[in-house]
């Protein structure tokens, strides 16, 4: 499927209107525990493989660096996560940024998704905020977000 296919499937999909905006006073960066949340449909080897329409999430632990990439659109170019995970899981990236103290510390757990979705009411209503919420129990203040 083409790029121009998938823009025409989608365009009527309407956005999200907020009657009004939340805002938090956040920790200072340096204190806070970041987590990433990937749509590149990662998971740990032993984990349960995302399919099509697989709408839910798979948590990676910071501790392994066996994550298996599934993402399977045709626009999409798995060279980079081969040469480098960075480039669609900045997990490095971001232990570098806790090791100089920029960030308070890295996550110990995190959320992927399979970003080929077309079924996002399920996605805003269910996985999403349920992801959300795990993040949240699990201490995270901010959430670094990789489309891929």
């Amino acid at each position: 499927m083409a790029d121009s296919d998938i823009k025409a499937m989608t365009a009527q999909i309407p956005g999200v209107d907020f009657e009004e905006t939340s805002f938090t006073n956040p920790v200072s960066l340096n204190e806070a525990t970041v987590a990433i949340v990937t749509s590149a449909a990662l998971h740990h080897p032993d984990d349960e493989e995302f399919t099509m329409l697989d709408i839910g999430y798979r948590v990676l632990e910071s501790s392994k660096h066996d994550y298996v990439l599934r993402h399977w659109s045709p626009n999409f170019d798995p060279t980079g996560f081969a040469l480098d995970i960075n480039t669609v899981f900045p997990i490095d990236r971001l232990q570098e940024l806790a090791d100089q103290n920029v960030i308070g510390k890295v996550a110990e757990q995190h959320l992927s998704y399979a970003g080929n979705q077309f079924d996002l009411s399920s996605i805003q209503l269910d996985s999403g905020p349920s992801g959300a919420q795990f993040l949240k129990d699990q201490g995270v203040d901010v959430v670094l977000l990789t489309p891929v």
